[in-house]
C-alpha cells in the first residue's frame, strides 16, 4: 500500500517541479533569488528521495518472475491398506525468479509451497506426483543457484540449493510425466537426487547447423551434508553424503542417446528413493549407470515421441541379505497436438529399481514390480491446462502390494 501511495504522489511532485523550474531563471534575478533557489533545490531533493525509495522497492529490470499453481484432486486405492481411497484436494504453488547481470548469466531462485501428503507425496509406493510439494503452507526457498558461460562452449553452475540434473547440457528425457518416477527417463539410481549444495560444468560441441549431431559432456558434484558443519561433513568431509554425476550424450534436437555414470558415497543413495524398492536402497557407496534414448517426429500428430531408459547399480560391500545389484527401466510415449492443437497425451510403463542379486542368496519381493500411467492434457488457454490421469502399479514395495488411482490436475501458469 505504501508503494502504491508513492506511485501516486511521485507524478504529482514531478508536475510541480516543471513550473518551479521554469520560474527559476526569473527568481534568480530578484533580491530573493538565493532563497527561491534553495526552496526549489529542497523540493527537487525531496522528489528524488521519494523516487529513490520507489525504485528501491522494485525488481531490477533484469529480473523476470514466472510461476504456476496446481490444484490436485484425486485418490489412490491401495490393496495393502484400508480407508485410503478417499478423494483428496491438495495444491502446489511455485514462483520462479530469474535475474541476469551480464545478459548471458542467470541467478535462479524457486519459491515453493504445497500441502500434498499421503499417497500423492509417497515416493516409495510410486504415487508421488511431479507437481507435488510436501513442505507445507509456508513459502520457502526451494532452489537457488547461479549459472554462467565460460567461452562459447562451457556452462558453469554453483549454488547452495541445486540438484544434479539441473547441471546437464540437456535433459536426458523428453517425456513429460505425471508421476515423479517417470521423470528423467526413469528416476533411478543414476539421476535420482535431492536438493543440496553443489556445482557443475557442461561442455557442448559447437556446430554450424543447429540440426546437426553434436556431442556434450556434463559433470557435477552435490553434497547432501554440504551445509552441515562438524562431524567430518560439510562440502568435502569424509562422512559427507556426496554424489558425483557425469553424462555423455550425442544427438540432435530430434533424437539423442546418452550414458550417465554416478558415484554415491556414505549413503547418498538413501535420498533418491523415488524409483526404488525397499530392498534396493543402500546406505553405503554405490556405482550406477543410466542409458537413455529418445526420438521425436518432425511433425506433431498421431505419431508419438519415444523415450526409453535403463538403470543399473552395484552396491559396495553390502551386508548379508542386502542387494548387490539393482536394475530398472521405463518406456514412455508422448503425443503433441493430439486431436486438438495445444493438447498432448502420454503413456508410460516401467519397473522401479529392484534388486537383481542379493548377497547370500534370495530374491527381492519387488523384483517383478511394474508401474504405469496414462494422461491427456487439455489446453484451456496459454495459462491454464487440465490433465486427467490414471495410474497404477503391482508389487511396488513388496510382493502383492498393488495400487491404482486417478487424479485431475489443473495447472495455472503465469
Amino acid at each position: 500500500m505504501k508503494l502504491f501511495q508513492r506511485l501516486l504522489v511521485a507524478p504529482a511532485a514531478l508536475g510541480l517541479m516543471a513550473p518551479l523550474a521554469a520560474n527559476a531563471d526569473i527568481t534568480t534575478v530578484s533580491s530573493e533569488s538565493d532563497f527561491s533557489s534553495e526552496v526549489i533545490q529542497a523540493r527537487v531533493d525531496g522528489v528524488e528521495s521519494q523516487l529513490g525509495e520507489i525504485m528501491a522497492g522494485q525488481f531490477s529490470s533484469t529480473t523476470k518472475m514466472s510461476g504456476k499453481a496446481a490444484f490436485i484432486l484425486g485418490y489412490v486405492d491401495d490393496d495393502n491398506e484400508t480407508d485410503t481411497d478417499e478423494i483428496t484436494g491438495e495444491y502446489m504453488y511455485q514462483l520462479n525468479m530469474n535475474t541476469s547481470f551480464t545478459g548471458e548469466d542467470n541467478l535462479y531462485a524457486r519459491i515453493k509451497a504445497g500441502n500434498v501428503g499421503d499417497h500423492f507425496g509417497d515416493s516409495r509406493q510410486g504415487t508421488y506426483l511431479s507437481a507435488a510439494n510436501t513442505k507445507g503452507d509456508e513459502l520457502r526457498i526451494d532452489k537457488l543457484w547461479y549459472q554462467f558461460p565460460v567461452g562459447e562452449s562451457l556452462t558453469v553452475w554453483v549454488g547452495p540449493k541445486i540438484e544434479n540434473y539441473y547441471m546437464l547440457a540437456s535433459s536426458p528425457s523428453i517425456y513429460k510425466p505425471v508421476m515423479k518416477q517417470f521423470a528423467l527417463g526413469g528416476n533411478g539410481s543414476a539421476y535420482g537426487s535431492s536438493t543440496s549444495p553443489g556445482f557443475g560444468v557442461a561442455w557442448t560441441q559447437e556446430t554450424e547447423d543447429p540440426s546437426d549431431g553434436r556431442w556434450a559432456v556434463s559433470a557435477s558434484y552435490t553434497a547432501k551434508d554440504g551445509a552441515t558443519s562438524g562431524s567430518d561433513k560439510g562440502m568435502f568431509g569424509e562422512k559427507t553424503r556426496n554424489f558425483v554425476l557425469t553424462k555423455v550424450e550425442y544427438g540432435t534436437p530430434q533424437w539423442q542417446v546418452s550414458l550417465a555414470t554416478s558415484f554415491k558415497e556414505n549413503g547418498a543413495s538413501g535420498y533418491d528413493g523415488y524409483y526404488h524398492s525397499a530392498l534396493a536402497d543402500h546406505n553405503g557407496d554405490i556405482t550406477a549407470y543410466a542409458l537413455r534414448g529418445y526420438w521425436q517426429p518432425e511433425e506433431n500428430g498421431a505419431i508419438p515421441s519415444i523415450q526409453v531408459g535403463y538403470d543399473t547399480a552395484t552396491m559396495d560391500s553390502p551386508s548379508a541379505g542386502e542387494a548387490e545389484d539393482t536394475a530398472g527401466w521405463m518406456v514412455g510415449l508422448g503425443w503433441k497436438d493430439l486431436f486438438i492443437d495445444g493438447n498432448r497425451a502420454g503413456v508410460a510403463i516401467g519397473s522401479r529399481m529392484a534388486a537383481t542379486s542379493i548377497k547370500g542368496g534370495g530374491t527381492d519381493p519387488a523384483e517383478d514390480n511394474s508401474v504405469w500411467e496414462a494422461y491427456y492434457t487439455f489446453k484451456v488457454n496459454d495459462g491454464v491446462s487440465v490433465t486427467p490421469a490414471i495410474f497404477g502399479g503391482s508389487d511396488t514395495e513388496v510382493s502383492g502390494k498393488d495400487h491404482t488411482g486417478a487424479v485431475l490436475l489443473t495447472e495455472f501458469r503465469f
